[in-house]
Formats: C-alpha cells, sequence, structure tokens
C-alpha cells in the first residue's frame, strides 16, 4: 500500500486578540493574560490523500478553505496539529502570487520560481514555455501593474506549473481567467494526472470539482462536515447554501447506492415524480429523441404566496445538462393554500446522449431556491437514453444534423 503524499493531522488555527501589542510580545515568552479572546477557524481537520488523487475543497466563505491551503503550504502555522508532506507543492492560493508589480511578467517568473527552489539555469530551460503558455505577447516583458487580473493569472499559472509537481493546489484564483485560458488551464491540470500528480482544487465550481476530482471534502465553519464521492458532498453544499431557519438537510442510501439530499422547510413537499411516454405510460428507458413528459405532484403544507417548481437534468457524474423552472416559464403559482394538491408537467424531447440521468426537483419561491427553499430533492428521478431510431454519435445531447459533401475543384 503506498503512502499518503499529503497528511493532515488534528489541524487547528486560532487567532488571538490580547487587547494590546505589549500583551502580544511578552506572550511570545510563555507568559499568559486572562483577557485574551481567541477566534478559532479551523478546529480538528483531519484527512489524507494518496498520490494522484484529484480532490475537492469546497465551502462557503469563511469556512476556513483559503487558511487550510495556507496552513498546508507552510505559509501559515497552525495553533495545533501538523502536515506531513511527501513531494514537492506548487501552489496558486493569491492572484499574482506576490508579483511586484514593478517588475515585468519575466522577471516576476523567475522571482516567483525562485522561490519554489528552482535554479535559475532550470527556469532558464522552461522560460520560453511559460512565455508561450501565459500567450500574453510583449506584456511579458512589460510591467505587472499594466496587466489586467486575467493576464496575471495567465502568467502565474504558467510559472506554478512549468515543471509537474507531486501535489498542485490550486484556489479559486483560475475563476478570474478567461474561457479559452481556463480551458487550456484544466487541460494541463488532467495530463499532471494522469501522470500521477496530486491535485487539491478549491472551487464553487460544481461543474468543475465533479469533472476533475474523484473526491470532495466539505468545511464548514473550520470543521470537515462531509469527506466522500463528489456528487454527494456538492448536493449536501448545495443544500447547505439553501439552508434557512426552520430548514432541514436529510441525506438517505438509494438502492442504487447514489445517496439522495432533500432539504427544505417543509412548507411545500414533492409527493411523486415520473417520467411518462406519448401514451401515457410511466418509463425508465427512453429514445433518443422520444418526447415525454415530467410530472410532479405536490401538496401544500402552509399558506405560500408564491410556489415555483423547477427540474434539473444531471449527467452520471450529477454534471448539470438542462434546467428550468416555472418563473422563467411565467407559470407560477399564486396563493397556494394548505390542503392543495398541484400538479406540475413539462414537456419536451429527449434530445440527451446515451447514458444514465438524473432528475433534481425544488420547490422555491421567486426565480431561484437560495431565498425560501420549500424542498429540494436530489435523485428524484433515474432514467436512462437508448439510441433506438438516431445515427451513431457520441456526447450528452443530440442534434438533428444535415450534411452536405460537395467537391469544390471540378
Amino acid at each position: 500500500m503506498s503512502l499518503s503524499v499529503l497528511e493532515v493531522s488534528n489541524i487547528a488555527k486560532a487567532y488571538r486578540n490580547y487587547g494590546s501589542e505589549w500583551r502580544r510580545v511578552l506572550s511570545w515568552f510563555g507568559l499568559r493574560f486572562k483577557s485574551v479572546e481567541e477566534h478559532w477557524t479551523l478546529q480538528n481537520i483531519n484527512f489524507s490523500i494518496s498520490p494522484g488523487e484529484a480532490i475537492g475543497i469546497v465551502g462557503q466563505n469563511g469556512a476556513g478553505k483559503s487558511t487550510l491551503l495556507k496552513i498546508i503550504t507552510g505559509t501559515l502555522k497552525p495553533s495545533r496539529g501538523h502536515v506531513a508532506v511527501r513531494g514537492k507543492i506548487a501552489a496558486i492560493l493569491e492572484l499574482g502570487m506576490g508579483f511586484h508589480p514593478d517588475l515585468t511578467g519575466r522577471q516576476n517568473a523567475y522571482h516567483s520560481a525562485g522561490l519554489m527552489g528552482y535554479t535559475s539555469a532550470q527556469i532558464d530551460a522552461v522560460i520560453d514555455e511559460i512565455e508561450a503558455f501565459a500567450e500574453i505577447g510583449e506584456y511579458f516583458d512589460q510591467p505587472v501593474r499594466t496587466y489586467s487580473s486575467g493576464m496575471q493569472m495567465r502568467v502565474a499559472f504558467a510559472t506554478v506549473t512549468a515543471y509537474r509537481p507531486e501535489i498542485l493546489i490550486v484556489d479559486e484564483a483560475l475563476s478570474v481567467g478567461d474561457a479559452y485560458f481556463q480551458h487550456k488551464s484544466f487541460d494541463r491540470i488532467r495530463q499532471f494526472q494522469t501522470e500521477g500528480t496530486t491535485l487539491l482544487l478549491v472551487s464553487h465550481d460544481r461543474g468543475a470539482i465533479q469533472a476533475i476530482c474523484g473526491r470532495a471534502i466539505l468545511l464548514e465553519q473550520g470543521r470537515v462536515i462531509k469527506d466522500g464521492e463528489p456528487e454527494e458532498v456538492m448536493d449536501f453544499y448545495n443544500a447547505l447554501i439553501a439552508d434557512k431557519e426552520n430548514s432541514s438537510v436529510e441525506q438517505i442510501k438509494l438502492d442504487n447506492g447514489k445517496v439522495q439530499t432533500i432539504s427544505g422547510t417543509g412548507e411545500a413537499k414533492i409527493e411523486d415524480v415520473g417520467l411518462y411516454n406519448i401514451r401515457g405510460e410511466q418509463v425508465e428507458f427512453i429514445g433518443v429523441g422520444e418526447t415525454v413528459e415530467l410530472r410532479v405532484r405536490v401538496k401544500v403544507y402552509q399558506n405560500i404566496p408564491e410556489l415555483v417548481l423547477g427540474y434539473m437534468i444531471r449527467d452520471r457524474l450529477g454534471q448539470a445538462v438542462f434546467g428550468i423552472n416555472t418563473h422563467h416559464l411565467d407559470q407560477v403559482t399564486r396563493n397556494a393554500k394548505k390542503g392543495d394538491i398541484i400538479e406540475f408537467s413539462f414537456s419536451f424531447e429527449a434530445n440527451l446522449g446515451i447514458g444514465s440521468f438524473s432528475v433534481t426537483v425544488a420547490l422555491h419561491d421567486q426565480d431561484t431556491h437560495i431565498g425560501t427553499n420549500y424542498e429540494w430533492r436530489d435523485q428524484a428521478l433515474i432514467f436512462n437514453i437508448v439510441n433506438i431510431s438516431k445515427n451513431t454519435f457520441t456526447g450528452l445531447c443530440w442534434l438533428e444534423q444535415k450534411a452536405k459533401v460537395s467537391y469544390v475543384n471540378r
């Protein structure tokens, strides 16, 4: 069995208020003061990571993600516990990596790579590759103070990944880049993964976490509250974001091994969800492009002035394929009364690729569940798409084709 490349053991971090600077200085020599105030940003953090694993770190703002990463990289000392690292770490924790604004991109690349432990000769060998990957043209030899945030990100990422590290840590900084560079960066990350690099990715992007990571860790108020399969953790995280007063979050293991997350206030509840073909038969297997109807039955337990139902189709990895709700379809239910039973239906052509899909259903007010979440139910329905009558194709969706081939030299 291979050793872990990273072990985080009982990590905790406290920030102390001593009331005055002289008390702070005296505390360095072991003197204690009863009036010291402590604010713990991390408590009892424990996990280990195996070689080649890709881990997503998620949590709301203030959950302790950035503090944890700084402790792992050694730029911040924990108040308690220790971190064991086996291998070289490359990290982008903050935009610009401490770039000096009056130095050029090239000079900052040399400086940053030097701080990472590379010699001048090693940097000389890859500086042209850094410049080419960053793709900022003549700005590479201009002062960084003239850069946009996206240009700083390009140079930072190109520098950090010029050599493949054993462990790569990427914070939310990548989110400032343009779509093209994000794709390019994630391609390099995937390449590193295939070559054995361990990845820690901090992101609010559910798609990125589920596409790249095989495991996710959820932090809340400085503690690990979930550590497991990305779809399950992200479903719980989504429910946590929507959690309000008098709300509850529950996870149930289904017969197919998946974990269903249900959250909400319970003022309205989803009673039944079914998918039906044009003959009115409930179906589990659907042909590509077949017309189907999604029916959702809801029972109202308290008077609700505005009720919206939405659904999301997800692929087998839990990534969103399509979503809509009655608010965007101008079908908001007004003044629902206690005891009402309401049936919602959505008809559409299942122009999806071959595979297994799930349906998430949500009851809320206004246009999203972030305001008032009456019930959010993941894995409410599982269905399969099969190709019965279409041409052979690949991908997540079916697009009707009209192809034309003609000679231009005859």
